[in-house]
């Protein structure tokens, strides 16, 4: 149990006398507001806020941060309101407090949309002052410490999103040290059995090797000295639940893990690295793409160091860590270190503090482009688990992504617009597709169109939150202008059996539709309508509810040109193309689907038939559709390959080829692109014209 003069003398080392006084006011203060109140395992209330501060202050939090830390539950628990601490402590303070508060109860349980609403609270938080989760996390941490005096079913829920969010986000702030604690917490809590089993197993098949690991460390030592390189070297073991995912993803044994062994060399300069990197290589056999250069091109967090894995004495693997002590603070302490930065006097504070404020921003834009809660955590996902990627502009300058981003994701990354007008790309000036999975290294150019936009098959492999975000929010806003396009034609279409249109309506005749419906104007109608949610007769029905139905006049057929976006769509049991005769089915939130008029599916929904609409194509229409023809043909040697190259030489796309029957008579199905029946019946005709071929029918349930 930690004493406030314990945390005194911590703080003495880098504060001035005056803000330590500050702490120890805000300590007495807090076991004021506490008294009386006792933690499950017993102690006293305020030993948590004091533990959390002293978490910090190993830190070097500033002394508002830990002035927090240790009121951090007095809003909470207390009945002390902010306006009081704001008189005490000053707004700053305050501010923090009410922050963490904010995210005190975060219950993280199966409801995935209270989940996932909480979580984009507490990005929200970060955004006002990344203090508010550096104070969450120490509260964690300590949490997680004195986990064993909660029940079973608690343990498990803390120890699950601990390692689900808490873990991802010091990661992503680069705090080493304090997500290695908390995953090994967790670890633990949440799979006993597995932990204890694990590291006896370790402990069995590496505990014996205290003695070689210090000759290890003195060899290597030696060597540097011999060539005037001072460095410190420790050997360590990687941490439990590390060990545990890579059996776990990679499902192997942990005989098969061989890299349990890590090297981590410090030295004072930064040129001793490359020369340390030189030595290592020369002493052990480097294994071949195991080398990274994190001090050259930083992760994103801001962490460097050089990595290379090599062959040890005794045949195994070992990776071997290189560097500064400056590098060595950050990477342990991750955005933490730009308060030790700040109070060391040293006018580089490191970047990594100008990183993680950006990607808190980054979370900000994603947040407010984001539709729901559940849709903004499922974009920051590939955010808080990244294994970065580096990518080069022609200019040169690097954006970072993570593994398994495309040529979409890029384009985001350099600027939204950029990616909203993408069409193509160059990846090291050769062009290849959008949907290409990027490595390190290459150098990337986006072709932008004045005209593109963004397609919704983009969806399928962009995993940037960012990248995700901004293609669902522009077809969001695409759709909705579509709605409104496509509802404006539906009404004015029923309306016209009424002898009257949109123009003509009064301003009482709209507003009591839009009270019915409970909708703010116009546009929202028309959306509605064009979504399916309201249809369009019933719509003009209410409009005039005395009109005389006899007098009626059947509406014009509402004419398809193609261009109406992604609220009308071609039903995939049968298929119509340009040319057949077709009805449209009004669905919810689907817009309008088009059926051939002879589908048996249509029979399904006469039970609403004014949902369905008369259709006619265009005269002008040049829609490319999919269909699928069925051709019995003679099994004779290179019957398939004459049907296919039949018609190679005209503008129609074979996009799929499947023999559905053999025998002598044999069946295949051939999907192709067509653009109406004048195309359709000419691929018929030439397929016919294969001497082997039988039978040609277009498939569609209408046919069967």
């Amino acid at each position: 149990m930690y004493t406030v003069e314990e945390l005194a003398l911590t703080l003495s080392q880098y504060l001035p006398y005056e803000q330590v006084a500050q702490v120890k006011r805000a300590y007495y203060y807090a076991e004021q507001a506490h008294d009386g109140q006792w933690r499950k395992s017993g102690e006293p209330y305020v030993t948590h806020p004091l533990a959390v501060a002293q978490i910090l202050a190993d830190l070097r939090m500033d002394c508002d941060g830990l002035t927090a830390a240790l009121l951090h539950d007095v809003i909470e628990d207390t009945g002390i309101s902010r306006e009081a601490l704001t008189e005490q402590f000053g707004g700053g303070v305050a501010s923090l407090v009410d922050g963490v508060s904010k995210l005190t109860h975060l219950e993280f349980n199966s409801q995935i949309e209270k989940q996932a609403h909480n979580f984009q609270k507490m990005a929200m938080a970060m955004a006002d002052d990344i203090r508010v989760i550096l104070v969450k996390l120490a509260d964690r941490l300590h949490n997680m410490r004195t986990l064993n005096s909660m029940p079973a079913h608690k343990k498990r829920r803390i120890a699950r999103e601990t390692l689900d969010i808490y873990a991802p986000i010091a990661n992503r702030l680069g705090m080493y040290n304090v997500r290695v604690a908390l995953e090994s917490l967790a670890f633990q809590a949440y799979y006993p059995m597995r932990a204890r089993m694990l590291q006896r197993a370790i402990h069995k098949k590496y505990g014996q090797r205290t003695k070689d690991t210090e000759k290890l460390e003195d060899f290597i030592r030696a060597e540097l000295a011999a060539d005037y390189i001072e460095a410190t070297i420790s050997v360590r073991e990687k941490h439990i639940y590390s060990i545990y995912q890579k059996m776990d993803k990679k499902h192997r044994s942990l005989g098969e893990i061989m890299d349990v062994l890590g090297v981590r060399v410090v030295t004072d300069r930064h040129d001793s690295c490359y020369r340390i990197l030189g030595v290592i290589h020369s002493l052990f056999k480097p294994i071949e793409g195991r080398f990274k250069d994190y001090i050259a091109v930083p992760k994103s967090n801001g962490y460097q160091s050089l990595h290379t894995t090599v062959l040890g004495t005794n045949g195994l693997p070992m990776e071997v860590q290189i560097r500064t002590e400056e590098m060595d603070l950050v990477a342990n302490n991750g955005i933490a270190a730009h308060w030790a930065y700040k109070f060391s006097g040293n006018s580089a504070i490191p970047s990594n503090h100008d990183r993680a404020t950006k990607w808190v921003k980054s979370l900000l834009e994603i947040q407010q482009k984001a539709g729901n809660a559940i849709e903004f955590v499922d974009n920051v996902k590939s955010d808080l688990f990244p294994d970065e990627v580096y990518i080069f502009t022609p200019n040169g300058k690097i954006i970072e992504l993570p593994s398994g981003a495309t040529p979409v994701d890029f384009a985001y990354g350099v600027h939204t617009e950029i990616g909203n007008s993408c069409i193509s790309c160059r990846i090291n000036r050769r062009l290849a597709p959008l949907s290409t999975q990027l490595e390190s290294g290459q150098t990337v150019e986006i072709i932008t169109a004045k005209n593109a936009q963004p397609n919704v098959a983009w969806l399928s492999f962009a995993i940037t939150g960012k990248a995700r975000t901004n293609i669902r929010h522009y077809l969001k806003g695409k759709q909705r202008e579509n709605a409104i396009s496509i509802g404006y034609r539906l009404l004015t279409r029923s309306l016209n059996a009424f002898k009257t249109n949109i123009e003509d309506l009064t301003k009482e005749q709209v507003d009591q539709v839009l009270n019915n419906y409970q909708l703010a104007s116009m546009d929202d109608l028309l959306e509605s309508i064009g979504k399916g949610r309201h249809v369009g007769y019933l719509v003009a029905r209410q409009l005039f509810p005395n009109y005389d139905e006899n007098t009626l006049v059947t509406p014009k057929s509402f004419k398809v040109n193609g261009s109406e976006g992604m609220l009308i769509s071609y039903a995939k049991c049968c298929s119509p193309i340009p040319g057949d005769p077709i009805v449209g089915y009004v669905q919810v939130d689907k817009g309008i689907i088009i059926h051939h008029l002879n589908c048996p599916n249509i029979q399904d929904h006469l039970s609403s038939p004014e949902r369905f609409i008369r259709m006619a194509w265009s005269k002008d229409i040049e829609e490319e559709l999919n269909i699928s023809l069925i051709v019995s043909y003679v099994n004779e040697r290179g019957a398939v390959a004459k049907i296919a190259s039949s018609i190679t030489d005209t503008d129609y796309q074979v996009s799929n080829l499947d023999i559905i029957e053999r025998g002598r008579i044999s069946r295949l199905r051939l999907n192709i692109t067509i653009s109406s029946r004048v195309g359709l019946a000419d691929v018929m005709r030439r397929i016919k014209a294969v001497r082997c071929v039988e039978k040609v029918s277009r498939e569609t349930i209408v046919g069967r």
